[in-house]
């Protein structure tokens, strides 16, 4: 049995994952994190320096604030921890690296199976389209999400720009008054309502157009995830891992 800590267990996700779990009889969460210490169905700390259940693997669903006091008590306890966390900084991405060489460290920007998918897909297919194709990103999500554009659809971008050898730059919407260039990959934003997070990547060419687009109709998408994950970490050395790890 996989022993998970939790943290953000009563937030929206949380609360999917703990339903979820249930269901898995690998798995078991045995204490939660979170500010919010309503009576739940394991123990529940509000910061997990005072967490004193043993462990196999950190789960977080939180905010970037959280950071540095779970990498601390990864440190401190040798436990795995797993971050489905977005928004992070450069500074605290160096500081996942750091941590990474001490204990094992799994950081994804969405944990959907399908977005990865479509990520090692674009990996194949961009440097070829990019000679005649423009890439425009669009990003959907519910209204109360902070971050934009969303980590996945720079996750999506990234991609594609380390897999064309000339210099990319992202363009975040469109204001002013220009043509784009070719050289440029457009990302757009839309916060709207309780949508839980359309991607979609399109190729536009001359007299055609290719369309990925990924739509999560629920937040248990993540949740099957962010379990997988827990399943892969179990027991593994130190270094830092990703969703493209789970599915290949």
């Amino acid at each position: 049995m996989i022993r998970i800590i939790l943290n953000g267990c009563n937030g929206k996700m949380g609360k999917v994952i703990t339903d979820l779990s249930e269901k898995n009889s690998k798995l078991s969460i045995v204490a939660g994190v979170d500010k919010n210490c309503i009576k739940g169905k394991f123990p529940i700390f509000p910061d997990i320096s005072k967490c004193d259940v043993e462990a196999d693997v950190i789960l977080d669903f939180s905010r970037p604030e959280a950071l540095n006091s779970l990498l601390q008590y990864g440190r401190e306890k040798n436990v795995a921890i797993i971050l489905c966390t977005t928004g992070y900084s450069d500074d605290e991405i160096k500081k996942i690296s750091t941590a990474s060489k001490y204990i094992p460290v799994f950081r994804s920007a969405n944990m959907s199976i399908g977005i990865n998918v479509i990520n090692k897909v674009l990996k194949d297919i961009s440097a070829f389209l990019y000679k005649n194709f423009d890439i425009e990103i669009i990003e959907k999500h519910h209204n109360q999400k902070v971050d934009a554009p969303s980590g996945t659809a720079l996750l999506l971008g990234n991609t594609i720009r380390d897999s064309i050898s000339e210099n990319i730059n992202f363009v975040n919407g469109r204001e002013g008054i220009r043509k784009r260039t070719h050289n440029e990959i457009g990302i757009h934003a839309v916060r709207g309502g309780s949508i839980v997070g359309e991607h979609e990547v399109i190729f536009a060419g001359q007299g055609e157009t290719i369309e990925i687009k990924h739509t999560a109709i629920s937040r248990e998408v993540f949740a099957v995830g962010a379990l997988k994950a827990c399943e892969f970490m179990y027991k593994r050395e130190s270094g830092l891992y990703s969703m493209e790890d789970v599915i290949s």
